[in-house]
């Protein structure tokens, strides 16, 4: 059972902005709460849409766009109903880290959690066991955040023995809303992820990435907020969808072949740019050595055929850091 207590009522009509106490108890605070900041916005009945930012506290984008969002929207203007979380491990938005400070929790690496864990445990646990029930999708917006640099995308995720029916439905949410790439994720094996959490609970999984490098561009937040418009429209909640929206392009990271990763500290050059495209063998780039001139540099090459959509920011690289990853085009329904 869930120790996080909320102060919204989940069922009541209207607009309710308040929080979602977690407990930690620490030395400053014997009986402290983390709290997590929540909207609920229900005008009858209709969809239910969950919508989340902060999973990772150092991508910004979509932590604007859900606060905007919260301060604009009015019952009225909906049909149905939301709860959007812009700051959703809420420790690590405050300290625009990957990780909470507090348990060094990855809060999209955690799920299902646990009720009597860490704060980050404690969320992940009440997302998947109490909001996720409560919605038929879930859409958590994501960037580079201090280390990457994404092309932006809008993605899906379904399980491989996901219904023909719900994968469909899943591509159709996705192709609608407005981002000119769409990636799509077969999760094989994997259970720690939000997208998991929802695969679980049968609820479609949304996401995307934009942006990184530690900062907020606008064209990224422009981006995000015609996402969730068309993704409102696209449910029923709110606005109608556009007659003349372009067909986007679909991809999929193909597997590991997909990621290239430093042999060695040292400092990586790219000799690439996102959008490229590459074959198996071409160069993605060399690790150079400053603090040794005399060494030569060490070339880094692909393992696999696709379009650059990610690329390392920081120059200085440990071994094993990702330095770019590719993507393919979609094989599956409808591609």
């Amino acid at each position: 059972m869930t120790q996080i207590t909320a102060t919204v009522d989940f069922e009541r009509e209207g607009k309710q902005i308040g929080w979602l106490r977690v407990p930690d108890s620490v030395t400053r605070s014997a009986y402290g709460t983390i709290p997590i900041p929540i909207a609920v916005i229900r005008n009858g009945p209709g969809p239910q849409l969950m919508l989340s930012a902060g999973n990772h506290g150092d991508e910004y984008e979509g932590q604007v766009v859900l606060t905007r969002l919260i301060q604009r929207l009015q019952p009225e203007q909906i049909r149905g109903g939301l709860i959007i979380l812009p700051a959703l491990n809420l420790p690590a938005v405050l300290a625009a880290t990957r990780v909470s400070p507090l348990d060094d929790g990855n809060l999209n690496r955690v799920f299902p959690g646990d009720p009597n864990g860490g704060p980050t445990w404690k969320i992940a646990d009440y997302i998947e066991n109490v909001l996720l029930p409560k919605v038929g999708v879930v859409a958590d917006f994501h960037g580079g955040g201090a280390s990457l640099d994404y092309r932006p995308h809008v993605s899906t995720h379904f399980g491989a023995d996901a219904s023909a029916e719900h994968k469909q439905r899943s591509l159709d949410i996705v192709r609608s809303m407005g981002v000119p790439h769409v990636m799509v994720f077969e999760r094989r094996n994997k259970v720690v992820g939000l997208p998991d959490a929802a695969i679980r609970q049968g609820v479609i999984s949304i996401g995307g990435e934009f942006g990184g490098m530690g900062s907020l561009a606008r064209t990224g937040v422009q981006l995000v907020e015609q996402a969730v418009d068309r993704l409102l429209a696209s449910l029923g909640i709110m606005g109608e969808r556009p007659a003349d929206q372009p067909e986007p392009r679909t991809l999929h990271v193909f597997g590991p072949a997909a990621y290239v990763y430093a042999p060695e500290p040292g400092l990586f050059e790219s000799a690439t740019e996102l959008g490229d495209r590459v074959q198996i063998g071409d160069l993605c780039g060399h690790v150079l050595f400053p603090e040794n001139p005399a060494r030569e540099p060490i070339p880094v090459c692909f393992e696999g055929a696709g379009e650059v959509v990610c690329k390392r920011h920081p120059a200085r690289v440990q071994a094993g850091d990702c330095v770019a990853h590719l993507a393919a085009p979609f094989i599956g329904t409808k591609p």
